[in-house]
């Protein structure tokens, strides 16, 4: 795509450029903001504005026109998020630095109107990429952030390897002095690595610990020669002076052409290049394996809406339009279940912006972007952490819901990592939600599928290897991200996984897969259902949360950190007929998830129900049903509900005796339950369950 440089002038914003080519971008202009005329640096929380007198230098250099504004406004919105998260209020602030970044990429639009991206050079600044985020959202501009969560000491030393030559202009870290000033980064480079040592100076200076100015780099037609420059001290002193380099002289000289020695990062780090071998090995050992696969037609459900709240937290299940009602387009059914929501919602005082999770289950994936287009409408800035998946919804019926909101007591409660620039990292959203929300130590992840970060398409050929080392890949890589946001201290334990997959011959492949990665044994299920966005082959979704707790014995600010245990059990029935659980928690707490799988060949009706009553007794069980919030039931429609059995292999009586509402028959907890029709169910160590329960207590 055509694009626009954000241009300060340093190392990050060229480096990036560097990238954008090799991503196959075209630069066609570069954009900067300055201070007014006779200010040389502004204290600006978003821009680098020492080196401005050289930005006409560097844009001449890239040999592209150079769009440039006086910073106007202020910090005044400072939080974690820009703009609201109410739909109508998603705008900019007024008065905000922020604005004048929108005010040039409008000028920048007028005069390109066929710009389709905007370069960042931003590596671990949320502040910068949601600020910058905001405004390329209201242009229809996609950011290009390949430096996005790259470590700082690999990517300094691909800037020198690549050719970048770059000098400090501008000193305000511990260790770093004026005597600094004017030193190249392969010069400062073992000095930068020893401050990170001693002291945990970012070796990139994204603490504000330098800035820096780039002379070439391997996009500049001409390299800068600096002619006069003056140092002027802002304060001195034995540790961290401030100080800065003003450029009074400077020309642009001709360059010989290098040889390109960009290192782009591996598609896989080591442990999901692991997983990748572990999918390519099971599909040799085991060619075209399938699984038993019958599709029905989903049995009636009867229940209606469910609601739970337990805390602060509140959960909404099986919200859809009542079935046999008139037809009507997609359009007109995802705003009458957003209507249903919201109705819901409203009576616990909340509304849509409090949602910490969503899940879409459509009749077909061929309305996923027209579901979109109105889903995005209902939402502002951080919106809630999302799965979409094909299922075999009943006649009549398009969309099913279900949702977990979450009530802040104060500002910040909840937090989103909501990354929409392309990048080497992990997906930009293809739809209008975050990649994960955290809130009360609850981190709820997205799905996601085995998109390639760097241009968001899916690997070419098709390759379930590729695409379940991806999937998992950008959970861990999303779970690093909020934990980076959240401190160092911050443990994130897996409590569940759900692996989406489009076929179950699959399935066997993705359990190899998911056993190469740490705690296998936490509760995991693998439904194969109809079909995934952009006709994935898998997509994973989590559930996190930290070790975080209130101190039971000390004082009220204090908090324990817990580490979960991961507990299973098992009632045999009969010798075919089976139920089975795998249980996360935290001891002494009653935050868990659970997952319950029952399969009933060759059992009578009423065996069932004795057996059900069991589960329920068992003592690792008790606090589960008593203190559900949410609860997702996968079943098998050939084995539920009305014409089943002309569906069911011989003996399959599971759920004979259940007729429009499963739930009701087998006396679930008290929670916001949804139903889910797939059409394989298994965990880890067994395939061929009829149900399963996914059961969330906080």
């Amino acid at each position: 795509m055509k694009y626009v440089a954000l241009l300060s002038g340093g190392k990050d914003s060229c480096f990036n450029l560097v990238h954008c080519s090799r991503n196959g971008h075209e630069l066609i202009a570069a954009a900067s903001l300055g201070p007014e005329p006779g200010k040389e640096e502004l204290d600006s929380y978003l821009y680098q504005t020492v080196g401005q007198d050289a930005i006409e230098f560097v844009a001449q250099a890239l040999e592209v026109p150079l769009y440039r504004r006086i910073i106007v406004g202020g910090a005044v919105s400072q939080g974690s998020e820009y703009g609201g998260r109410k739909a109508k209020e998603s705008v900019g602030v007024h008065g905000d630095e922020t604005e004048d970044l929108f005010d040039l990429l409008t000028l920048v639009k007028s005069h390109h109107p066929d710009v389709q991206g905007v370069s960042v050079g931003a590596i671990l600044s949320n502040y910068q990429r949601v600020r910058v985020e905001h405004v390329c959202r209201r242009l229809g501009l996609t950011p290009l952030c390949y430096l996005w969560q790259r470590d700082q000491g690999e990517l300094l030393s691909e800037m020198i390897e690549a050719g970048m030559e770059a000098v400090l202009i501008k000193v305000a870290g511990i260790g770093l002095t004026a005597k600094h000033l004017g030193s190249s980064l392969s010069e400062m480079q073992s000095t930068l690595i020893k401050l990170n040592q001693l002291y945990g100076s970012h070796i990139c200076g994204e603490g504000g610990e330098y800035e820096s100015l780039t002379l070439d780099c391997p996009l500049f037609k001409r390299r800068i020669i600096l002619k006069d420059v003056e140092t002027v001290i802002h304060s001195d002193n034995d540790f961290a002076s401030v100080a800065y380099l003003r450029v009074k002289a400077a020309e642009l000289i001709a360059k010989d052409s290098v040889a390109d020695t960009l290192r782009v990062p591996p598609l896989f780090d080591d442990e999901f290049k692991n997983v990748e071998d572990a999918v390519n090995l099971s599909e040799a050992e085991h060619p075209n394996e399938s699984g038993e696969v019958l599709v029905a037609q989903s049995t009636h459900f009867t229940q209606g809406v469910q609601c739970e709240k337990r805390g602060a937290w509140v959960s909404i299940g099986n919200i859809q339009r009542a079935q046999n009602s008139r037809e009507v387009s997609i359009e007109e059914e995802v705003t009458e279940c957003f209507s249903i929501l919201q109705d819901n919602l409203a009576g616990y005082d909340l509304e849509l912006h409090h949602c910490a999770i969503l899940n879409i289950f459509l009749s077909s994936i061929d309305l996923f972007a027209r579901m979109n287009s109105v889903y995005a409408q209902f939402f502002g800035v951080s919106p809630p952490a999302r799965a979409c998946v094909a299922v075999d919804l009943p006649p009549s019926v398009s969309v099913r819901l279900d949702c977990i909101a979450f009530t802040e007591s104060r500002e910040g409660d909840r937090k989103a990592l909501h990354v929409q620039g392309l990048s080497y990292w992990a997906p930009a959203n293809i739809g209008p939600y975050s990649q994960a929300i955290s809130a009360q130590e609850w981190v709820f992840v997205s799905g996601q599928i085995g998109l390639i970060p760097s241009s968001l398409s899916l690997p070419s050929p098709p390759s379930l290897a590729k695409e379940t080392a991806l999937a998992c890949q950008h959970v861990s890589r999303v779970i690093d991200a909020v934990r980076s946001n959240g401190g160092s201290t911050w443990n994130a334990y897996a409590q569940a996984n759900i692996f989406w997959i489009a076929g179950s011959q699959d399935v066997v492949h993705v359990k190899q897969a998911h056993k190469t990665l740490p705690n296998p044994s936490i509760p995991t299920l693998f439904v194969v259902v109809k079909a995934l966005p952009k006709d994935a082959l898998v997509e994973k979704q989590s559930l996190f949360r930290s070790g975080k707790f209130d101190s039971v014995d000390a004082e009220e600010d204090e908090l324990d950190n817990v580490e979960p245990t991961v507990e299973q059990g098992s009632l045999s029935c009969s010798d075919q007929s089976a139920v089975h659980w795998q249980i996360s928690r935290f001891p002494g707490r009653t935050s868990a998830c659970a997952v319950i799988c029952a399969r009933g060949n060759g059992m009578s009706p009423d065996l069932l129900t004795q057996e059900w009553d069991r589960l329920k007794a068992e003592c690792a069980l008790q606090s589960i049903w008593t203190q559900a919030l949410s609860l997702r039931l996968f079943f098998k429609p050939s084995c539920f509900g009305e014409g089943a059995a002309e569906h069911r292999p011989p003996q399959r009586v599971l759920t004979s005796m259940i007729s429009d509402n499963p739930l009701a028959a087998l006396a679930l907890p008290a929670a916001a339950s949804t139903p889910i029709p797939c059409r394989q169910i298994s965990t880890l160590d067994a395939d061929g369950w009829d149900l399963a329960l996914c059961i969330l207590t906080t």
